[in-house]
């Protein structure tokens, strides 16, 4: 694993380009910071979001704005709200996303949650 040391630097998000992500309904926003082996993005999701696909990569997201409901294999669903986070390790959980009304998420992932 190569880690090329990031110097300090500001982000302002919204000078960042968006890169649109279709969902099985809806879609995604991906605002997106990439570094060797880590990825930083600001994601908003419209409303009827619903994931197109079960991902098994590691993350920890923060909820900056609405409400995501995760479900995972096993059929347990958690909803995230504003102000709340969940972290996971690749290959821990299979987990596949949806929102009513939209969600703004801060999410990093990257191959420091390698298992």
């Amino acid at each position: 694993m190569k880690n090329t040391p990031i110097p300090f630097q500001l982000t302002n998000w919204d000078s960042v380009p968006a890169t649109e992500h279709k969902g099985e309904t809806g879609m995604a926003l991906w605002k997106t910071l990439q570094y060797d082996n880590l990825r930083i993005r600001v994601v908003e999701y419209s409303a009827n979001y619903l994931a197109d696909h079960w991902c098994e990569k590691g993350h920890v997201i923060y909820c900056l704005e609405g409400e995501m409901i995760t479900t995972l294999a096993d059929g347990k669903e958690h909803i995230l709200k504003a102000g709340m986070s969940y972290q996971v390790s690749d290959g821990l959980s299979s987990h596949k996303t949806y929102t009513k009304t939209g969600a703004k998420l801060f999410i990093v992932d990257g191959e420091f949650l390698k298992v």
